[in-house]
């Protein structure tokens, strides 16, 4: 004769109770004490959906339902009077029947509910939130009250991305997604009139369905943002700062808002270079390098407008925020000459270095950054050379121009003058910076451009005669070459400093072979003068 509720299954967490004025969503077997079946919830494939308390259910189950959990199960026995009386349902319900359901409730929520938020991670640091007309990118599973996964991105491997606040979305999801930082994890529960209403979607989610939103947010910008920069390390000293045009040589670090790398310079083992400001990189990173001092590191943040838009590239999604660390190695202009900077003259500066001039100098080779590249002083020797012979690069010929013995300059190369594009395998990067620091030994004083070998006095005019020592008419290179080495070694002629002894021989012999036969006659000799005369007679 009393409504009698037995509680077979009550869940560990109950955050909420049916009271009355609650719209419940119930699935319900109905049967008789003979255990006969009269009706099913199941059968229709649908829960039952009503308001508690007013009046749509029978009195029994008006007063069964207040007090449970979603996911609790009941057992519920209705005597006819709280039920349907001494009248029945005809064809369906007996006057004066005892019912029993077995109800298990899915799903609970009220008119006068909002939007449930329930942040469980948020990151330490969180510059900015999400505010109406911002564009995210966000995973979430979707479930109904009763855990039942309806939908979830993670399973399809891809972002959700879209607007917020502008119509988007539900309501409940455009409200529950503000104020979230890249990085938070929050539960977005939705009453039905916030989300999907009386009809549901059409497909997974049924009509007067709330729904549980399980949200990690992983990118956040607005189509109003720039770039943002966050300057990390900026050198003490800035004598220069790219601009326009430069060219850089820089590493970088490549992730996602959320941390994800997708993408490191460092993995490569080389830096990215290119032209700033051309179009060579993508319009937010053509920014970014523009006014970076070598050395400095620094944090370019580039919306997806500025970066790989929607359709994104490779590792990178579509509408993704691009966080860069980059350091700057180093950089110079196409227009760049050599460098120089005097450090110590000696007084006593009068004969200067000059094309054809022999010089001993130590050296510290490094890059603009910093990181050595080779030394004289850890061989234990200097660097000889011939200045403007092309036995070094022809920046360092510039660079030793005009130096006196015990002078000490650092001299700056840009790559056109020095390795160029390719470098040095395994020594000298590609497109680098070169910076010498000089200090010159020695000096010995060449000869006229043009001139291999000089007289100290004046020239014997049977010189031909002198050389052919058998007196047979024709020189031959070894003739030739002993004449030249008794001249250098009396200190009667000179030969022109730094170079292979044989080597000059061989070709001041080959310039007077004329007729290339390996032997020199009298008609064939010409000293340099006289092949001067002859050709201006001609012309």
């Amino acid at each position: 004769t009393e409504l009698g509720v037995e509680r077979r299954f009550v869940p560990e967490s109950c955050p909420r109770a049916v009271r009355p004025g609650d719209f419940v969503r119930y699935h319900y077997l109905g049967s008789f004490p003979d255990g006969t079946r009269f009706d099913s919830s199941y059968d229709r494939g649908s829960t039952f959906n009503v308001f508690v308390g007013k009046g749509q259910l029978i009195a029994g189950m008006d007063q069964a339902l207040v007090g449970m959990c979603v996911n609790e199960r009941r057992f519920v026995k209705i005597p006819p009077k709280l039920a349907y009386g001494s009248e029945g349902v005809p064809g369906v319900i007996p006057p004066n029947a005892v019912l029993h359901f077995d109800v298990l409730l899915i799903d609970l929520w009220n008119s006068e509910d909002e939007v449930q938020v329930q942040t469980y991670f948020k990151p330490e640091k969180c510059p900015r939130t999400v505010q109406v007309s911002d564009f995210v990118r966000y995973h979430y599973n979707g479930t109904f009250l009763d855990g039942t996964l309806f939908d979830s991105s993670h399973n399809r491997m891809r972002t959700y991305d879209t607007y917020v606040g502008i119509g988007w979305l539900i309501a409940g999801m455009d409200q529950g997604l503000l104020g979230m930082c890249v990085g938070e994890k929050r539960i977005i529960t939705i009453p039905p009139f916030l989300a999907y209403g009386e009809d549901g979607d059409g497909k997974e989610i049924p009509g007067q369905a709330s729904l549980v939103f399980d949200v990690v947010l992983l990118d956040l910008h607005n189509p109003k943002d720039g770039i943002a920069i966050e300057n990390q390390l900026v050198p003490e000293s800035c004598e220069r700062r790219s601009q326009t045009g430069d060219f850089l040589r820089y590493h970088y670090n490549g992730t996602l808002l959320d941390g994800t790398l997708f993408d490191s310079s460092y993995s490569r083992n080389r830096t990215y270079d290119t032209y700033v400001g051309k179009g060579y990189v993508i319009a937010g990173m053509d920014e970014g390098l523009l006014g970076v001092c070598t050395g400095e590191k620094r944090r370019i943040i580039i919306p997806p407008h500025l970066g790989y838009g929607e359709e994104g590239r490779g590792k990178i999604p579509g509408s993704a925020v691009l966080v860069f660390d980059i350091h700057v190695v180093d950089f110079h202009n196409p227009s760049d000459s050599v460098s120089i900077t005097v450090h110590y003259k000696p007084s006593n500066c009068t004969v200067l270095s000059k094309k054809g001039d022999y010089l001993k100098y130590h050296y510290n080779a490094s890059l603009l950054d910093g990181t050595l590249l080779d030394s004289t002083h850890s061989l234990g020797k200097t660097y000889n050379v011939v200045l403007g012979s092309g036995q070094v690069v022809l920046g360092m010929d510039m660079g030793l121009q005009d130096m006196c013995v015990g002078e000490r300059r650092t001299v700056v190369i840009p790559p056109h003058l020095g390795y160029g594009e390719d470098g040095v395998e395994g020594e000298v990067p590609g497109s680098a910076v070169l910076v010498f620091d000089i200090e010159l030994l020695e000096l010995v004083s060449g000869l006229p451009e043009g001139y291999m070998f000089v007289w100290n006095g004046e020239v014997s005019p049977n010189l031909f005669e002198e050389i052919d020592q058998n007196h047979d008419g024709e020189v031959l290179l070894e003739e030739f070459s002993e004449y030249i080495q008794t001249q250098v070694d009396t200190g009667k002629g000179k030969l022109a400093p730094g170079f292979d002894f044989e080597k000059i021989v061989k070709n001041m012999f080959t310039n007077q072979d004329r007729d290339g036969n390996g032997k020199v006659t009298a008609e064939e000799f010409k000293l340099k003068d006289q092949e001067a005369r002859e050709e201006h007679d001609e012309l």
